[in-house]
C-alpha cells in the first residue's frame, strides 16, 4: 500500500510538473518575440507588452470564479479543460493577423488557463497531504519555471529565424505535446469531495480565505513579486537588443536560460521551509532576487545576465514558498478558493506589474524601473514581517 501511494504521489507530481510547463510556456509565449510584433505592427514596447497583460488579466480576472466552481465540478475536470482549451487556441494564435484581435484572444486564453492555475495547488495538497507540501510546491512551481524558460528560449530561437509567428507556433506545439501528456497522467481525485453547486457554502469558503489576516503576507509576495519580475522580463529583451548592448535576438534569447534557475530554487525554498519555517526562508528569498536586480544595473550583457539568473532564483524561491504557505495555512473548506486568491493576487500583479515597469521603463530607464521594483520587493518583505507578528504558527510553518 505504501508503495501504490507513493507511486501515485510521483504520478501525480510529474503530471502537475508536465502541465505547469504547458500552462507557463503558453501564457509567455509572445515575450521574447515581442520586439518583432512591435516592429510589425509599429508599436511601443508598452503597447506590444499587452500581448503578456491581456492573458495575465484574463487569468488573474477568472482565477477566484474557476477556482470556486472546481469545488463543485471537481478539479481535475477542470484542470483537463482548462489546459486542453486554452491550447486549441495557442493553436490559432499564430494565424491572426490583426494585432488589437491578438490582444482580445490572449485576453479569452488568460481566461482558459485559469482553471489549471488557480485550482493545481489544491488538488496537489488534498491529493499529496501537506505535511512534505514544500518539497512538492517547490517541484510544482520548478515546472512552471521550466516552462516559462523552455518557451521563452523555444520562441525567441524560432522568432529570430521564423519571425514572430513562427515564435509562437513553435510554442504552441510545446504545449500540445505537454497538454496530451498531461491528460494522460493525472489521476482522478481521491482526497476531495465534491460540493454541491450551491453559491453560498462556496463564497463562505472565500469569504473565509479572505478573512485570515496571515494569508494576507503571501498575496502581497505574489502581487509585488511577480509584478516585478514580469516587468524585468518584458522590457528585457528591448535593452538587449537596443543601444548601446546591441545583442542579436538569437543570443538575447539564451538569457531566458536564467530560468532554470528558479528549477533549482523553488524545490530547495521548499525544503528549506518544511525544515527552518517559511518565514526566514521567504525573506531571504526576496534579498536573493534584490541583490539580482542591482546586479543588472551593469552595462556588460555577462553582468546583466548574473543578475538576471541571481534574480530569477530569488524569486521562484519566494514563490514556491509564499503558495506553498497558503495551500497549508487554508482551513480545508477554503483551499480551493485561498489557492484561487493567490492566484488572482499573482496574476493580477502580473498584468499591472508588467505595464507600469514598462512604463517607468519608457520614463526613466533601466535604472529608475529597478528603484520602482526594488520599493515593491521591500513592501512585500515588511508584509511577510508582519505576519510573523500577527501568528506564532506562520514561523513553524502553518
Amino acid at each position: 500500500m505504501i508503495a501504490v501511494a507513493a507511486a501515485r504521489t510521483r504520478r501525480i507530481r510529474i503530471s502537475l510538473v508536465v502541465g505547469a510547463l504547458a500552462l507557463f510556456a503558453l501564457l509567455y509565449a509572445p515575450q521574447p518575440v515581442l520586439p518583432q510584433i512591435a516592429e510589425s505592427f509599429a508599436l511601443s514596447p508598452g503597447t506590444a507588452a499587452l500581448l503578456v497583460s491581456a492573458a495575465t488579466l484574463g487569468l488573474a480576472v477568472a482565477a477566484v470564479p474557476l477556482g470556486t466552481l472546481s469545488e463543485a465540478l471537481g478539479r481535475r475536470r477542470t484542470m483537463i479543460a482548462s489546459l486542453v482549451s486554452a491550447e486549441l487556441l495557442g493553436l490559432v494564435l499564430p494565424w491572426v493577423r490583426a494585432f488589437w484581435l491578438l490582444v482580445g484572444l490572449r485576453l479569452v486564453q488568460g481566461v482558459l488557463i485559469a482553471g489549471l492555475a488557480a485550482v493545481a495547488v489544491a488538488y496537489l495538497v488534498a491529493e499529496t497531504g501537506a505535511a512534505a507540501m514544500g518539497t512538492t510546491m517547490g517541484l510544482y512551481v520548478a515546472g512552471t519555471t521550466l516552462g516559462g524558460m523552455t518557451g521563452r528560449l523555444l520562441g525567441g530561437i524560432a522568432g529570430d529565424v521564423l519571425g514572430w509567428h513562427g515564435g509562437l507556433l513553435a510554442v504552441a506545439l510545446l504545449g500540445a505535446v505537454c497538454t496530451v501528456l498531461f491528460v494522460l497522467l493525472l489521476p482522478a481525485e481521491r482526497g476531495h469531495r465534491r460540493q454541491q453547486l450551491r453559491w453560498r457554502p462556496l463564497l463562505r469558503g472565500l469569504a473565509a480565505a479572505l478573512r485570515d489576516p496571515v494569508l494576507y503576507a503571501p498575496f502581497l509576495v505574489a502581487a509585488l513579486g511577480m509584478g516585478a519580475f514580469v516587468a524585468v522580463y518584458n522590457v528585457l529583451v528591448f535593452r538587449l537588443t537596443g543601444p548601446p548592448l546591441l545583442v542579436p535576438p538569437a543570443l538575447a534569447a539564451l538569457a531566458f536560460l536564467a530560468y532554470a534557475a528558479g528549477t533549482v530554487t523553488a524545490p530547495l525554498a521548499g525544503r528549506l521551509a518544511d525544515a527552518r519555517g517559511r518565514v526566514p526562508v521567504l525573506l531571504a528569498a526576496l534579498g536573493v532576487a534584490l541583490l539580482g536586480l542591482a546586479l543588472m544595473l551593469a552595462a556588460q550583457f555577462a553582468l546583466i545576465v548574473l543578475g538576471l539568473v541571481v534574480f530569477t532564483g530569488g524569486f521562484f524561491g519566494a514563490h514556491s514558498v509564499a503558495s506553498g504557505w497558503v495551500g497549508v495555512r487554508a482551513s480545508p473548506d477554503a483551499r480551493g478558493q485561498a489557492s484561487a486568491v493567490y492566484q488572482f493576487a499573482y496574476y493580477g500583479g502580473s498584468s499591472v506589474g508588467g505595464v507600469l515597469g514598462g512604463l517607468a521603463y519608457g520614463a526613466w530607464g533601466w535604472t529608475g524601473m529597478t528603484a520602482v521594483l526594488t520599493c515593491w520587493f521591500v513592501i512585500a518583505g515588511i508584509g511577510v514581517l508582519l505576519a510573523r507578528g500577527g501568528s506564532g504558527q506562520v514561523v513553524s510553518g502553518s
